[in-house]
């Protein structure tokens, strides 16, 4: 292993040589390479390989190679490259090759050895890693397309992007994205070449030597792919995108046709198509831009476009009355309306649109719960408040068991201030179940912290203990403790603790919050922490070992501590911990004896 690695420092002096004779690397730096480059060949070169030393190992000589540019840029050198760099960039694609060699499934390995050849233009090397890559991982349609697109944009060779494409559909025949970008392919090809023979007819040049076929000028092969990708393919959203990347180019209007015509015809039921047919009123007919085109003009002719659309969603609800198809019309008019527009009259008229199509599918019974939502927030900021509570009421009568529904009516009567909040809340417990009540009652507590008295407050607390579930109670015994204190002080907060302390289950953090409590009192009594941590330990002892150390630094650190205690609760620690948290707390309990916890 010495030996091959000597040689391999050896195939680096020549390179060396060069950088110290014109000035780029003083013979210190050059020593510093060498020390390095001899450190990350042996970690290489070793029966267990690891992945992490090739990547800093090719990390390094990236940075050796980005160092030599700026220093040829900084004296203006810009000869000896064949020597000095051609050599670091062999070596780097060796390095590549060993590595996705050795982890072939790793494929961000063998991209970021793709992104560097883009970086240092090696084309010929980066086509036999997309070869090697592809053999590897054909499995992977991303990888396909980027093969394919280099071949196009950067080789422009539509040649082997089509072959690219023809063998990555043999592996994926079902594929919609790489049927979009086949399809895209080819219409940019045949654009590229209706550009290339414009020219030559402008230049007056015989055509005769050059085959522009006039199938492929029109963009036939576009046509044959989507026909074919039509039959394998089913579903709204691949037409809408075909015929989203055919729109980019000006010469396919019969081809546009044609999709369009299959979109109707095959998914005239489908909610998505009559969402495109509306959406793209939007852009028919707009208006062309005059020196003369005054601001009303605009505002005008956008309100005809959108009222155009409207008029072929409200077709789309009559013809498709579903939840779907409204929720369609509703994004669509939320949409618009959420736009940027100068003109009032314009943003009055998109609001009065979009409230009415919200009580539309509200009288239709297809309005799901997410978007009363978003009505009731339109209505609050229109500052329609009455209409906002009587939508808001509706929800939670056609969604009597939602708790979100509830509690998005219990918040508008607290900002409105309405005084049948507490009828309000005692009409939502009694109709949800107590299983996912907790932000109903942790809503109510804070409602009634603000408004009630304190024995009211006090007596929705322990009514909220009892009406949620076990594992929601947790919660509302850390906000009952909290409140105690911030409004009954300390004596109080204690008893209330202790009759908590009688129904399980608890969290951790309830019995930190009490020690932390204690922790504030002026006559802070080692006694009564004892108690709290010993509570603790009894239902968290054996899963977690942070508890144990703090006990043992309140023992060391409170001035009524015995330290003779943290033997007693070392050997209980370990008794009680189960699995990785036993070394857990010996390796942090060794660290607070020797200080460094």
């Amino acid at each position: 292993m010495a030996e091959r690695i000597e040689q391999r420092l050896e195939d680096r002096v020549p390179e060396l040589e060069q950088l110290e004779r014109v000035g780029l690397f003083t013979r210190r730096e050059i020593r510093a390479v060498l020390r390095k480059a001899s450190a990350l060949e042996y970690k290489i070169q070793r029966r267990a390989l690891r992945k992490e030393d090739f990547i800093n190992y090719i990390q390094y000589e990236i940075n050796l190679l980005e160092l030599i540019k700026k220093r040829r840029a900084r004296i203006g050198y810009s000869f000896k490259k064949d020597e000095i760099e051609n050599s670091i960039l062999h070596r780097v694609h060796s390095l590549f090759n060993r590595a996705t060699g050795k982890w072939k499934e790793d494929v961000q390995l063998w991209l970021s050895h793709v992104a560097f050849c883009k970086q240092w233009n090696a084309k010929h090397q980066l086509s036999k890693v997309f070869s090697s890559m592809l053999a590897i991982h054909p499995n992977k349609p991303a990888l396909w397309i980027m093969a394919a697109k280099w071949e196009m944009e950067t080789q422009l060779s539509s040649e082997s992007a089509r072959h690219l494409f023809l063998r990555a559909l043999r592996f994926h025949p079902e594929c919609p994205k790489l049927y979009q970008e086949y399809f895209r392919m080819e219409l940019m090809h045949a654009e590229k070449q209706r550009k290339e023979k414009k020219e030559f007819e402008q230049a007056k040049m015989d055509l005769g030597e050059f085959n522009y076929s006039e199938e492929i000028l029109s963009g036939e092969m576009a046509r044959i792919i989507y026909r074919d990708a039509a039959q394998k393919i089913k579903g709204v959203e691949f037409h809408v995108a075909v015929l989203s990347i055919a729109k980019l180019f000006d010469f396919t209007q019969d081809l546009q046709k044609e999709i369009l015509e299959s979109l109707q015809t095959n998914y005239a039921d489908d909610p998505l198509t009559w969402d495109y047919m509306a959406r793209r009123e939007l852009e028919l007919g707009s208006l062309q831009s005059t020196e003369h085109t005054t601001k009303q003009m605009k505002v005008s002719e956008m309100t005809q476009r959108e009222e155009r659309c409207c008029a072929v969603f409200e077709e789309a609800v009559r013809a498709v009355p579903t939840e779907d198809m409204w929720k369609c019309y509703i994004t669509f008019c939320l949409e618009r309306y959420n736009r940027k527009t100068n003109s009032e009259e314009l943003k009055q008229k998109r609001l009065e649109r979009t409230l009415g199509v919200f009580h539309k599918t509200h009288e239709s019974s297809l309005l799901p719960e997410a978007l009363y939502k978003q009505w009731v927030q339109l209505l609050l900021e229109s500052n329609l408040f009455e209409t906002a509570t009587e939508v808001a009421e509706a929800a939670t009568k056609r969604f009597s068991l939602s708790v979100e529904m509830w509690q998005m009516r219990l918040q508008v009567l607290i900002q409105l201030k309405s005084d049948a909040v507490t009828q309000c809340f005692e009409e939502a417990v009694k109709h949800v179940k107590s299983k996912g009540t907790l932000p109903l009652w942790s809503l109510w507590v804070e409602w009634s912290e603000g408004t009630n008295n304190k024995e009211d407050t006090e007596a929705l607390y322990r009514r909220s203990l009892h009406a949620t579930t076990p594992a929601e109670s947790v919660t509302m015994k850390e906000k009952y403790l909290d409140w105690t204190y911030r409004n009954g002080g300390y004596k109080k907060v204690k008893r209330v603790f202790t009759s908590l302390c009688e129904n399980r289950p608890f969290s951790l953090d309830f019995f930190r919050k009490m020690i932390q409590i204690e922790k504030e009192q002026e006559s802070c009594r080692m006694l009564h922490l004892r108690e709290y941590y010993e509570r603790a330990l009894r239902e968290f002892g054996s899963t977690n070992s942070d508890l144990w150390l703090d006990y043992v630094k309140e023992e060391l650190s409170h001035p009524q501590g015995k330290p003779e205690n943290c033997g007693s609760i070392h050997w209980r620690a370990m008794k009680m911990l189960q699995g990785d948290l036993v070394e857990d707390f010996v390796s942090k309990y060794t660290l607070l004896q020797t200080g460094h916890l």
